[in-house]
């Protein structure tokens, strides 16, 4: 789909502001409800836009510890990637997962309330699993950057 200089300020204007109406978003843009509602409409059947989310604040509900967790698994094939890749998917506290080049395996984003939840995940739950042949934990101190904005300013 070849994006135009209002598809892409569509784009921008809902990363930043997913609740955004058609009128709002017209407002914003400079172009008429009904276009941008043919826009925004094409822009999510072409599956440019996934959905939309409020973005929470998990220091205070009560997730105080982020840790970046590197995995390397015991052997690799497709059936054993493919069932711990499923197991990632049912943990609540997993909220990013990435198969990666380099010196592991597969990182992790994970989110929980204290150490002692931290502690229960890794020793409960993601040590026990046949795949897992070892667990690294880095915790974040400080954030310094944590967004998901693309950048569309320039044409690609």
């Amino acid at each position: 789909m070849s994006l135009d200089r209002y598809d892409r300020a569509i784009l921008d204007a809902l990363q930043k502001d997913g609740s955004l109406t058609n009128g709002e978003l017209s407002e914003r843009i400079h172009l008429s409800p009904s276009q941008c509602s043919r826009r925004r409409t094409a822009l999510e059947e072409a599956g440019l836009v996934e959905g939309y989310r409020a973005r929470l604040n998990a220091g205070k509900l009560g997730f105080k510890v982020r840790v970046i967790v590197r995995i390397n698994l015991r052997m690799h094939g497709q059936d054993s990637d493919t069932e711990f890749s499923r197991w990632l998917g049912r943990q609540p506290e997993v909220q990013s997962a990435f198969s990666v080049s380099g010196d592991a395996d597969f990182v992790l984003d994970v989110r929980v309330r204290d150490l002692e939840d931290y502690s229960d995940f890794v020793h409960e739950r993601l040590l026990i699993q046949p795949q897992v042949a070892q667990v690294r934990s880095d915790f974040v101190l400080r954030t310094l950057k944590d967004n998901a904005f693309l950048d569309l300013s320039s044409e690609a």
